[in-house]
C-alpha cells in the first residue's frame, strides 16, 4: 500500500492566503481542518490522497527538510533562516507579502554603523540578523525571542528589532520605526530534495503548483 504524501502547513497569517491556492492545485483539506475548536495536527485531504499536517511556520521548514513531510508552504523568511541544503522552494506563490525590517523607538539617537561595532538585536530570525548586520560591519548580539518583540527596546532588552512587517502599524502602536529591509517575504512551495528525486507523485505536485502560479501571473 501506497503511504500518502505529507503536506505542511504553517499556522497564522499565511494559512488563510494559502488554503484556494492548495484548492487549487487539488489539495482540499477534510471538513474537520477548518472546525476551530478541533485541536488535531493532522488532517486527510478530501479525496485521501494525502496527509496535511499544521504546524508552526519555522516547523514547517523542519519538518519538509528532515523528510518527516514531503512538501508544504512557508515564507521566504523562514527558508532564508535555516538554509537547510535539503529544502528546495521551487514556487513562488505569490501571497503572505510582507517584509523582514529592522526597527528601532522613533525617539531613538540616529544610529550609523560607523558610531557602534556591537549591537544588541531581538528577533527570532537570528541568522538573518546577524548576516545583514555583519554585512554593515556590525557585531549583534541576537537576543532570541518567538513573540513581543516590540517591547524589547522599551524594556531595555535590545536598542533595535528585527521582525517580519506588513502595515506596520504594530510597530507604530509600540513606539517603533522602520529603518531597514533586510528582505522581501513571500510564501513559497518547498518539497525535500530526496522526495523529488524518489517520488514522482512529489514532482506532479510542484508542476500543479508551478502551472498554478504561471497562469495567474499570466
Amino acid at each position: 500500500m501506497t503511504t500518502a504524501l505529507t503536506f505542511a502547513v504553517p499556522k497564522g497569517r499565511i494559512l488563510d492566503e494559502a488554503l484556494p491556492v492548495m484548492a487549487r492545485a487539488g489539495v482540499v483539506p477534510e471538513s474537520a481542518f477548518n472546525d476551530k475548536g478541533n485541536r488535531a495536527l493532522s488532517f486527510a485531504t478530501e479525496d485521501g490522497a494525502m496527509r496535511i499536517i499544521r504546524v508552526r511556520a519555522f516547523d514547517v521548514a523542519t519538518f519538509v527538510a528532515f523528510g518527516a513531510a514531503h512538501a508544504g508552504i512557508v515564507g521566504s523568511d523562514v527558508i532564508e533562516e535555516f538554509n537547510y541544503s535539503e529544502l528546495y522552494a521551487p514556487v513562488d506563490l505569490d501571497i503572505g507579502h510582507c517584509r523582514l525590517s529592522v526597527a528601532e523607538p522613533k525617539d531613538a539617537s540616529v544610529y550609523s554603523p560607523g558610531n557602534a561595532s556591537h549591537l544588541r538585536v531581538a528577533t527570532k530570525y537570528p541568522n538573518l540578523t546577524s548576516r545583514w548586520f555583519e554585512r554593515q560591519g556590525i557585531q549583534a548580539e541576537c537576543v532570541k525571542l518567538n513573540g513581543a518583540m516590540e517591547l524589547a527596546p522599551s524594556l531595555g532588552l535590545s536598542l533595535r528589532i528585527v521582525d517580519l512587517v506588513s502595515s506596520g502599524r504594530t510597530l507604530a502602536d509600540n513606539g517603533l520605526v522602520e529603518t531597514d529591509v533586510i528582505m522581501p517575504v513571500s510564501a513559497r512551495l518547498i518539497v525535500n530534495r530526496a522526495a523529488l528525486k524518489t517520488d514522482p507523485r512529489v514532482a506532479q505536485l510542484v508542476e500543479r503548483f508551478r502551472a498554478l502560479s504561471e497562469s495567474e501571473a499570466a
